[in-house]
């Protein structure tokens, strides 16, 4: 080997150790970026010139930067939108970056709803998952994730279900007088009822006493409210019959019923009135309504339907699932995020703000939700942080330091072997 080879060698040597000192402060700079991955420098030797049957070293090269996945500490945040994956795989994003659109993967999750209520990352790429409609049907294909402006469809009253006790000491009055319902019932009370647009509509329930036991009710609602009704007077909507027992338990009720068409809103809508347990349906008239002497009071009440709502929350579950808390107190099940898997999450190329993209070496993207095959669980208000050991980093860096020092001996000591040969000529 001759001293021109020693220098090259050496000359090899600075320029591997100083690439991979340059992977190790990478490393360093990014020991704050979410999701990062930090890499690794492998280095390869080289070969020269053949002497007798052997081949000589010709110095070395740096052969790659690894990229090492292993899991980041997760931390939290309390943002609901801020997503770690615990275990394997990648969220998947997509749109313009760097000028150019396509779909990238990353592992940092720190996302947020953009003005279109599009759920994206810091560069407004597009978080992808699979949306599910009205009908919890989940979509077969991932897609962009828009939960923002999401609303709670209304739901129409089909059940007014009430429990109460009747005053058996009350008098026996006048006949019921839809026109004066106060001054012909004995005891009223009110609930609100829903149309199908979401309309609250302000029903009275009117109890009368007709005496031995036996109870009608009329439930009212502004003329205003039904369609051919008189504003300002009372229009009824259901009405029917409790019968009790002279043990105060409820032995049957009745319903006349009657479809409600409520002013704007679907025609047609029927609600179930119902006070409880009573004996003729297999009860023991003891579970609901009552008559027993003392003052008339409501004790429970439950009436379906709701407006329409608006979305005031977002959480997100260990599979995925995004829940969407609304004001109306419905919550709904909104989307999936998508989880990516590659064969080789080696072959995967960097593109900058912890992305990486599919290469021919990385395979397709294996797609589907968090916590299936080699995908791992979802946590949500929390953020993976990156997985740089700082320790080992410094210790890697003083290694290259010292090959570097080496290295630059071995050029120094041909440059000064080849001046000795310089001078022989002298």
């Amino acid at each position: 080997m001759s001293i021109s080879n020693s220098l090259y060698i050496g000359v090899s040597g600075l320029e591997a150790h100083g690439d991979a000192i340059s992977v190790v402060g990478d490393n360093i700079a990014n020991a704050s970026t979410i999701g990062y991955k930090s890499e690794r420098a492998t280095f390869s030797d080289m070969l020269g010139s053949q002497l007798d049957s052997q081949r000589m070293g010709g110095g070395v090269r740096l052969e790659q930067s690894q990229t090492m996945w292993s899991q980041g500490t997760i931390t939290q945040t309390g943002n609901p939108l801020d997503l770690a994956i615990n275990g394997g795989g990648l969220f998947m994003v997509k749109g313009s970056y760097g000028g150019q659109t396509g779909q990238y993967y990353t592992r940092d999750g720190a996302f947020h709803t953009d003005d279109q209520g599009y759920i994206t990352n810091q560069d407004g790429l597009r978080l992808q998952g699979f949306s599910i409609n009205a009908n919890g049907t989940q979509a077969l294909s991932a897609g962009d994730l828009k939960v923002g402006g999401s609303q709670s469809p209304a739901v129409a009253t089909t059940k007014s279900s009430m429990t109460l006790n009747l005053n058996a000491g009350a008098t026996v009055g006048a006949a019921w007088d839809p026109a004066n319902p106060n001054t012909t019932s004995n005891y009223a009370t009110s609930e609100t009822v829903y149309d199908s647009l979401g309309t609250a509509h302000h029903a009275d329930v009117y109890f009368r006493n007709q005496g031995n036991g036996a109870w009608e009710y009329h439930a009212m609602v502004d003329g205003a409210d039904v369609s051919g009704g008189t504003p300002g007077t009372p229009t009824e909507i259901s009405s029917g019959t409790l019968q009790f027992n002279t043990n105060g338990s409820l032995q049957s009720q009745t319903q006349n019923a009657a479809p409600i068409n409520f002013a704007n809103a679907a025609t047609g809508q029927n609600i179930t009135f119902n006070f409880g347990d009573d004996i003729a349906s297999g009860g023991t008239g003891f579970a609901g309504s009552t008559q027993y002497t003392g003052t008339s009071a409501v004790n429970g009440l439950s009436v379906d339907g709701h407006a329409a709502g608006k979305l005031t929350n977002l959480s997100v579950g260990d599979d995925g699932t995004i829940t969407g808390s609304f004001d109306n107190g419905d919550k709904i099940a909104l989307a999936k995020v998508a989880i990516a898997s590659f064969d080789n999450e080696d072959g995967l190329t960097r593109v900058g703000s912890s992305l990486v993209e599919q290469s021919a070496t990385s395979g397709s993207p294996l797609v589907d939700t968090a916590g299936t095959g080699a995908r791992g669980s979802l946590q949500s208000g929390a953020l993976e942080q990156s997985n740089v050991d700082l320790g080992t980093e410094l210790v890697t860096l003083i290694a290259y330091q010292r090959a570097y020092q080496a290295n630059a001996k071995t050029v120094t000591t041909a440059d000064e072997m080849l001046q000795t040969v310089d001078n022989l000529k002298q």
